[in-house]
């Protein structure tokens, strides 16, 4: 392992020489991936100087050990080495984990798509149930949200609901959220108190940038139309709702959140790109998702990954087989806990792989 991160940090220190100079500076895109790449291996650096001061730590103590005669010097050298093969067990662990290779999507603000599912009513309400959860747990995070757009449903809740994380790091946490979310409770609107199932779905993509996909606007056919609200009423008598079609995939992005047709512009094309994006990225996320036991963090929308059952207040994550006892809680935005378990479990599956950096 000590050759391993002797590799790293003298890998750390190059990206540190090219970040100061000046040709490297004036290419833009190159310079902002050594510095992304720069600050990943940071942690993995320190880690390696803490490790390396404990192992010669441990063969100090040792030589003084074999070699001194003072009973006081014999009893520090113990104490020292003990303390630090105490520490070094668990100091190795967080190594490892480091040097997981950490997916570079991860880095990025992510943009969530909530879709009521099977069940009618009660599954657009599910679908702002859900979206409410993820924008309190933003909050708890200090993380920005941006309403993308949304389309709502007749008795409340969302068909559909975009929004983006604005924050760097959002889609290496989001990314566990998305597929198949299934309720059981009794709905709102049913008299006779009989449970009734029903789903949404999560499709989480990170963010892409003009860096990660190049649009020919030249592919795109932008359409106009009134943003309208539930009902057909109209809620805006200027043609300021976006519609973009990127004729070569037939992909679609809309946008109708804002007054201002610019702001909408922009809006859809982030959305545009990211979806573009993400098809590139389901061929890889599917290739990783067949050889995971946990299906993890896969591009598998189909896949049913976690079940809300309100008369017992449980939680079930499918993929891990958690369970948790704790749904109001976990409503209001309190889901670090299952996305932390999520993560554990993908990076024990990574290490047992021997996936390293």
């Amino acid at each position: 392992m000590l050759d391993k991160l002797r590799e790293i940090a003298k890998r750390w220190e190059d990206i540190g020489e090219q970040l100061g100079n000046p040709e490297v500076a004036a290419d833009m895109k190159k310079f902002v991936q050594l510095n992304k790449d720069y600050k990943e291996l940071e942690p993995i650096v320190e880690a390696y100087k803490k490790y390396k001061a404990l192992t010669d730590s441990i063969t100090e103590a040792k030589e003084i050990l074999e070699t001194e005669k003072d009973e006081e010097m014999r009893e520090l050298a113990k104490e020292e080495l003990d303390m630090a093969e105490e520490e070094l067990p668990k100091l190795e662990e967080e190594v490892k984990l480091l040097l997981v290779p950490k997916d570079p999507e991860d880095r990025k603000p992510a943009i969530v798509e909530i879709r009521a599912g099977t069940g009618g009513d009660e599954a657009s309400i599910f679908a702002g149930d859900l979206y409410r959860m993820y924008t309190k747990y933003c909050m708890s995070r200090g993380w920005k949200t941006e309403l993308m757009d949304a389309s709502e449903g007749t008795s409340g809740g969302y068909k559909e609901v975009i929004f983006k994380v604005d924050t760097d790091g959002a889609y290496g946490d989001f990314k566990y959220e998305g597929g198949v979310h299934r309720v059981q409770r009794v709905p709102a609107t049913e008299t006779q108190g009989r449970v009734h199932t029903s789903a949404a779905s999560v499709v989480v993509m990170p963010e892409a940038d003009e860096f990660d996909v190049e649009i020919n606007m030249n592919d795109v056919r932008k359409d106009t139309f009134c943003s309208s609200g539930p009902g057909g009423q109209s809620v805006n008598t200027t043609y300021s709702a976006i519609r973009l079609t990127h004729i070569p995939t037939g992909i679609v992005a809309s946008c109708q959140d804002q007054k201002s047709q610019i702001k909408n512009f922009e809006k859809a094309l982030s959305v545009l790109r990211s979806r573009i994006y993400e098809v590139q990225l389901k061929e890889h996320l599917d290739q990783v998702s067949a050889k995971r036991k946990t299906m993890v963090s896969t591009g598998d929308r189909s896949a049913k990954i976690r079940t809300y059952n309100y008369p017992q207040s449980r939680i079930t994550d499918h993929r891990i087989n958690l369970t948790l006892y704790n749904l109001s809680n976990f409503m209001e935005g309190d889901i670090q806990e299952v996305i932390d378990a999520l993560k554990v479990a993908e990076n024990a599956e990574r290490l047992k792989e021997g996936e390293t950096i």
